[in-house]
């Protein structure tokens, strides 16, 4: 079946169409246009293949529609001289919604947003539904609306929706939102706390029916901002006693915990049968990146969480751990509260060895929180200082707490390079 515009789109696509940011989003953007018969142009400010690196005053009289990537914040001056040359402006999710003839399970959350994606198309995949993990997980909804041609009824997009993505939406509808929780992240695009709560609860109005469900924290800071949520849609996971059921799962223990009972609040609301989520939880695995087990090395155990990249995520990686670990953190900034961050991690951190740019704020704050610390010029110098000071029975965890983007190409490269280290360090002879 063709892909077809709605009737109001239909004029705007006469002329090509602006693309504004030439990476993955950009790219997926750029082939639903190609499947449309519909040229574009793409510009970013980094130029690259086949990209203009100025939208000025000339591009906007060529365009009527602009279609911008998550990277493209708001009040970005392209943005806002479309908008006031009278284009319309669109955000990559909004645009390929407008194509979808499937179903749509959105999900949010500060963190955990990307394991319930997965699971949630893995166990519908189990029960043998056409389920597509998509969105903010890596593989952009417009793609996957070019490569199956808009989807049929009964397939769903499990789609991982970001603050950045909800804030702009305008037409994506979902027949369900899952949040999972919020905490202090992305303080450098968001002025405050309050204004990154209020980006993501856009997602929560697009609920077809207001299905709505999400976790605990998020029904305290709707209270401390003054949202009403459905006592109903609260999944309070939070001091719950062990389900024998999930032994031996990655969602035996929180917060993973919290994520199956969102995952599995909406299964019981879709009418699935519990079971088949259960076996679907037995048989998961964890993506890369996620507190993974690297490696133990002369009786040193190696953990893999570089996708920690906010407060949250890393206090929840040493909440894992029975006694103190050897910590590899830092890199390039977020916002957020540095000081009070590494006050609560300071009982869990028995070294901290620091890289990146925020590596003197953190070794500020951990002198005035007595936390032994060491800056590191590199990953590998971070690594191998670890692995000097560990003794057999002691965890080296790289959980940085930051974005990556000041040392890597993002925050799979810093985790693969962390693997490639560790492995290095089991064919040399660490001097302790």
């Amino acid at each position: 079946m063709p892909l077809t515009p709605p009737i109001f789109l239909g004029p705007l696509l006469t002329r090509p169409v602006a693309i504004l940011g030439g990476g993955v989003s950009g790219r997926a953007v750029l082939g639903l246009l190609a499947r449309l018969g519909v040229p574009g142009v793409i510009y970013d400010e980094q130029g690259g293949e086949g990209a203009v690196n100025n939208f000025g005053a000339a591009a906007v009289r060529t365009h009527q529609l602009v279609v911008f990537s998550p990277g493209f914040h708001p009040g970005h001056p392209w943005l806002v001289a479309a908008r006031d040359a009278g284009l319309a402006c669109l955000g990559e999710l909004d645009f390929a919604s407008l194509f979808w003839r499937g179903q749509a399970l959105a999900i949010t959350g500060t963190n955990g947003k990307t394991t319930l994606t997965e699971l949630l198309t893995h166990a519908l995949r189990g029960i043998g539904r056409d389920a597509h993990a998509t969105g903010n997980i890596g593989y952009p909804f417009s793609r996957l609306v070019a490569e199956t041609d808009g989807g049929r009824n009964e397939t769903m997009a499990v789609c991982e929706v970001s603050s950045f993505q909800a804030e702009v939406l305008q037409f994506f509808r979902a027949d369900a939102v899952l949040w999972t929780n919020f905490a202090e992240d992305h303080l450098e695009r968001h002025p405050d706390l309050a204004a990154y709560f209020a980006a993501k609860r856009v997602l929560l109005t697009r609920a077809v029916g207001e299905v709505v469900f999400v976790g605990a924290s998020v029904r305290r800071y709707a209270q401390q901002f003054g949202y009403g949520l459905a006592p109903s849609s609260v999944i309070d996971s939070e001091g719950q006693p062990p389900d024998p059921r999930l032994a031996g799962t990655v969602f035996a223990g929180y917060p993973q915990r919290e994520n199956f009972e969102l995952a599995f609040a909406w299964w019981r609301h879709a009418g699935l049968r519990e079971d088949d989520l259960l076996a679907a939880a037995r048989s998961f695995r964890l993506g890369r990146h996620r507190l993974g087990c690297v490696a133990v090395i002369e009786g040193v155990t190696y953990w893999n969480d570089s996708k920690a990249t906010n407060f949250h995520a890393v206090e929840a990686a040493l909440a894992r751990f029975a006694a103190p670990v050897f910590l590899i953190a830092g890199g390039k900034a977020k916002g957020g509260d540095l000081a009070a961050f590494v006050r609560r991690i300071a009982p869990r951190a028995k070294h901290a060895f620091l890289i990146g740019e925020t590596s003197p704020a953190l070794a500020a704050a951990c002198a005035a929180h007595g936390v032994p610390h060491t800056l590191c010029a590199t990953l590998e110098a971070a690594t191998r200082a670890a692995a000097r000071h560990a003794a057999p029975g002691d965890h080296v965890l790289l959980s940085p707490g930051f974005a990556s983007f000041d040392m890597f190409r993002g925050y799979e490269h810093r985790g693969d390079q962390f693997e490639q280290l560790v492995n290095r360090l089991g064919t040399t002879i660490v001097v302790r």
